[in-house]
């Protein structure tokens, strides 16, 4: 059996433990979820998505750093189609472009702050504003920013409910401000970008501050918390700013975090299913 680690494989896990099953588990996280905790006793292998500390390793001696298995079309871009990129989407192909998103269904208050300092953002920088379905409609005045001229974009401002091709939109980026999911974190990876992590930091078991601070620790992210951010927006502008005018310290994030890639994360996964059927 293969258990991903949300609450309803407990039981399943249980089953097969008591039925001489064999599982493996998988951790998305840099920490393990409170279903893994109990089913680790027994797994045959516990895969993680997010590499962990020596300390943890020593604890799990069945460790496999896998990853996290995601879209291939999510990977690095040459300097050249990151051009081609921008202007697929309209932007200024020679300004630095600035992606904000809180995922498929948003993030109100990245979609606040966004609101805030947008003026300011927009003398210094493109910027693309993935609102979500959740909050779009709310978020519908900002629109006064997307001005057109026929087909060209005049403001380099654009905002969208949901993207379909968020792998090309992050492609075009230099900086991009997101959540700190693990799957997120794994997609930002194989695209080896400079990022800003905002964690939400009321979900259980505090997962995204975990993986944000992991990464803020080996200087392969900027992170700002949440609550700080609702407090002052500013504090956004200013991480924005820093990362804009210094194309290098992007380029030393990126690599950090690109380290992190594992491209054959299903094979990898895959393997260890099928080595521990056989």
């Amino acid at each position: 059996m293969f258990l991903k680690g949300g609450f309803v494989c407990l039981p399943v896990g249980l089953a097969a433990r008591v039925f001489r099953i064999p599982y493996v588990i998988h951790e998305s996280d840099s920490t393990l979820g409170l279903a893994n905790r109990i089913l680790i006793r027994h797994a045959k292998k516990v895969a993680f998505g997010m590499p962990l500390s020596e300390e943890v390793k020593e604890k799990h001696p069945n460790y496999v750093w896998t990853g996290i298995p995601i879209s291939n079309d999510f990977k690095s871009v040459s300097p050249t189609k990151q051009i081609s990129l921008k202007k697929a989407f309209s932007f200024n192909s020679e300004k630095p472009l600035v992606v904000i998103t809180g995922g498929s269904q948003g993030s109100e208050n990245l979609n606040e702050a966004t609101r805030t300092i947008l003026p300011e953002l927009l003398k210094f920088t493109s910027v693309g504003l993935v609102a979500g379905r959740k909050h779009y409609e709310n978020m519908v005045d900002l629109k006064k920013y997307e001005n057109w001229d026929k087909a060209s974009l005049e403001s380099n401002f654009r905002m969208w409910e949901f993207n379909t091709t968020m792998n090309e939109l992050m492609g075009a980026a230099d900086v991009i401000v997101s959540r700190a999911g693990a799957t997120t974190i794994a997609e930002l990876a194989a695209l080896k970008k400079a990022v800003i992590l905002v964690p939400f930091e009321r979900l259980p078991g505090s997962h995204q501050v975990k993986n944000a601070e992991q990464l803020e620790k080996q200087e392969a992210a900027s992170v700002i918390m949440d609550s700080k951010m609702i407090e002052k927006p500013e504090l956004l502008l200013s991480e924005i700013h820093r990362l804009v005018r210094s194309p290098r310290l992007r380029a030393d994030m990126a690599d950090r975090l690109h380290e992190r890639a594992k491209p054959e994360s299903a094979a990898l996964l895959a393997d260890i299913v099928l080595g521990e059927a056989s």
